[in-house]
């Protein structure tokens, strides 16, 4: 038994006062509940008095356990990392309060997850971070709500297709977004905001933002398409505009190749865009879109702000994956999820990425690492069983 096995909870959520943290705790109690065989888990944020307040509000159970910590406040930060099997965090932007917990949690042994959309901070915290967690075992594991698993791991399952169908993997994979209704979480538009902010201040970042394989451990590949424009894809007989998430979601799908040793292989290439459908009509929204703030500028959702329970409910996603072989042979794959991508959909993946290291994977290597290389399939199946997402070839 190792000592990561006598720690008084399986999973904290970090943050459990704030929107997206507390569809975290409800998905945790409805899906799970607490005593017996459940997960032990616990909700932690920076005054005990308001998350109490929070847990009546929410109709939890009162006697849910409490822990207090504050990213200004280290030893808060470092305390809670030794109570636990896993921290799930939704405090961000990460570039402002994460540092501190992904260095405890490296240096504890214990193992993390958190919903960052961040690859500039990201790649900050593996050039930083990413040694101690080898050392000590830690899984440190960002991008485990909608930017970026149903991406990382519908390319995951398109390759495995591709291998058992052709023989080998696909050397070009386009993402499509085919629908979506809801909307981006106010913490995502802050993480946006802030990333533009610091490189502001570090110009040298705007190199991490534009290379797709900045987070692929110093491997290079070939030249990716830049998504950036308008385009007919005549094979899907479709528009298709710019999608807003590419940037961070292709970059954590080259990152997944580039640690499981290249299974795509090293000539891969990989984008992602948003269809619009056929004609003039598709080519104008289209256009629209790629001349829209699609985070919806300053009248969009604040961090701690989101959309109401019938909204998310009414909320889904539909991503289409396209393998294109070099003899012309095509595999498609879907990814569909069944609740708002940016917070009813994304609550149950991140909860569920926490479980699963607990559950499927509870020994491994540590280290920096993806939904897609230190869960795979074992998150596929989870997902599919819990948490209203189909992953299905075409």
């Amino acid at each position: 038994m190792s000592a990561r096995d006598s720690r008084e909870f399986d999973v904290i959520v970090y943050g459990a006062s704030g929107f997206t943290g507390r569809l975290v705790a409800e998905y945790l109690q409805n899906t799970y509940g607490q005593g017996g065989d459940a997960p032990k888990w616990a909700v932690a944020a920076r005054s005990a008095d308001k998350m109490a307040a929070v847990l009546a509000e929410m109709g939890l159970p009162a006697d849910t356990p409490i822990v207090v910590a504050n990213a200004d406040e280290p030893e808060t930060i470092d305390a809670m990392a030794k109570r636990t099997k896993v921290v799930l965090t939704t405090v961000g932007p990460y570039q402002l309060y994460g540092e501190p917990l992904v260095a405890a949690c490296a240096a504890n042994g214990t193992d993390y997850v958190d919903l960052c959309g961040e690859p500039a901070w990201m790649r900050q915290m593996i050039d930083k971070y990413d040694a101690a967690a080898k050392e000590s075992g830690a899984r440190i594991v960002f991008s485990t709500g909608f930017d970026s698993i149903p991406f990382d791991l519908g390319v995951l399952m398109l390759q495995k297709e591709c291998v058992s169908r052709f023989g080998k993997p696909a050397p070009r994979v386009k993402g499509r977004v085919r629908a979506m209704q809801g909307t981006f979480s106010g913490g995502t538009a802050a993480s946006l905001k802030a990333t533009m902010a610091a490189v502001g201040r570090n110009p040298e970042l705007l190199g991490y933002l534009t290379n797709p394989f900045s987070l692929a451990g110093g491997f290079e590949g070939p030249a990716q398409p830049k998504g950036n424009k308008p385009e007919h894809d005549d094979k899907l007989g479709s528009w298709a505009a710019p999608f807003i998430m590419a940037p961070i979601n292709t970059k954590n799908v080259h990152r997944t190749n580039a640690l499981l040793g290249h299974p795509y292989g090293q000539d891969f290439v990989y984008d992602e865009m948003m269809l619009t459908g056929p004609g003039e009509k598709g080519e104008a929204i289209a256009k629209h879109i790629a001349s829209t703030d699609m985070m919806g500028g300053e009248g969009g959702p604040k961090p701690g702000e989101g959309p109401s329970k019938e909204e998310r409910e009414n909320g889904f996603y539909d991503v289409l994956f396209v393998a294109e072989m070099p003899d012309g042979q095509v595999q498609l794959y879907g990814v569909k999820g069944d609740k708002d991508p940016g917070y009813g959909s994304t609550s149950k993946m991140i909860a569920e990425s926490a479980l699963g290291l607990i559950d499927d994977v509870p020994e491994g290597p540590g280290g920096i690492t993806t939904p897609g290389a230190v869960l795979g399939e074992h998150l596929v199946k989870r997902l599919v069983a819990r948490a209203g997402l189909s992953f299905a070839a075409e």
